[in-house]
């Protein structure tokens, strides 16, 4: 089982968007078997909240369902998944000061599109309103992030 964690800061905005987007394509290309999806927060604001009704609207337009509460980035997590995905900059150093010395383990998800998006961060919608951007750059990581795990850890 390949696990994938998004994290951004709240929980309630782009990693959700990015779960609900990634747990979509694995049930279209019929790989829930294989492949489990979660997101958290790199901060405590959140903890137990439904994601923000932007996040939901966008999700819900693009015939995504979505069940989710906001929790918060651990320790831990670096035992329970094997891609740990931050939104941005600041997300990837709160998460490797989390981390400790495993700082490599975290990358930034535009860094799964090519052509110019590799080291830029994620928009936060909460703070730009523009959800409908933020889902098409998720959809595309997204997209990209799957069509790797196929390649590397599920072809035998």
């Amino acid at each position: 089982m390949v696990r994938v964690l998004f994290v951004c800061l709240g929980n309630i905005c782009r990693s959700p968007m990015a779960e609900g987007i990634m747990r979509h394509l694995v049930e279209q290309r019929k790989l829930s078997h294989a492949i489990e999806v979660d997101s958290a927060g790199t901060s405590h604001y959140h903890i137990g909240d439904e994601p923000h009704h932007g996040t939901m609207r966008i999700l819900r337009h693009n015939g995504i369902s979505l069940s989710h509460r906001g929790r918060q980035f651990g320790k831990i997590d670096q035992q329970n998944f094997d891609y740990l995905i931050a939104m941005d900059s600041q997300n990837r150093r709160d998460m490797q000061a989390v981390l400790g010395a495993n700082e490599a383990e975290v990358r930034l998800m535009l860094d799964y599109i090519p052509n110019g998006f590799k080291g830029r961060d994620v928009p936060d919608p909460w703070y730009t309103g523009n959800f409908e951007e933020v889902y098409a750059m998720l959809y595309a990581a997204c997209n990209a992030l799957l069509d790797e795990i196929v390649a590397t850890k599920l072809s035998a």
